[in-house]
């Protein structure tokens, strides 16, 4: 009887994990703009935006698209991301990432628009599973962010 409980547990467990690595991702549910969001009562997200935010993002003196090709070139070089939605093009892009051992989605959404000056970003990072993310997205933007500065910098002294 316990050999058939340990089974179903784990026949249980696995199932939940193949539910959260091949749920689908739908871009009408993810894909919005993170000027406009309005912040979550949970603690699984972190928003960088001019006002309202969790944390104000820096003005760049690159233009909108110039940023947004830096952007999307960081953002696609981490690991276990890809695209869901959106285009430099446009200036905004959404993306899922995946938690390394579970898998789990969060889905980070960015938005470039011009300033007087040059180009400013607004970047809204979520978990789709769980009341509380540990200060994962949070982390995960503050390092996105260190990573953008440093290329948008690189690019400005001629570099990029």
């Amino acid at each position: 009887m316990i050999k058939l409980l340990a089974i179903l547990a784990l026949l249980g467990v696995a199932g939940v994990m193949l539910y959260i690595r091949f749920t689908p991702s739908d871009p009408a549910d993810w894909h919005v703009d993170p000027r406009a969001v309005s912040r979550p009562d949970t603690p699984n997200s972190w928003l960088i935006r001019p006002v309202g935010g969790d944390a104000v993002a820096p003005e760049f003196m690159l233009g909108a698209q110039e940023l947004a090709q830096v952007v999307d070139a960081v953002i696609r070089a981490q690991p276990r991301t890809r695209p869901l939605a959106g285009s430099v093009e446009e200036g905004q892009l959404t993306y899922v990432t995946r938690t390394p051992l579970m898998g789990y989605p969060d889905y980070v959404s960015v938005r470039v628009f011009p300033t007087g000056a040059g180009a400013g970003l607004a970047v809204f990072s979520r978990s789709r599973f769980g009341h509380s993310d540990l200060g994962t997205n949070r982390k995960r933007l503050e390092d996105w962010m260190r990573e953008i500065e440093a290329a948008v910098r690189e690019k400005e002294a001629g570099n990029g």
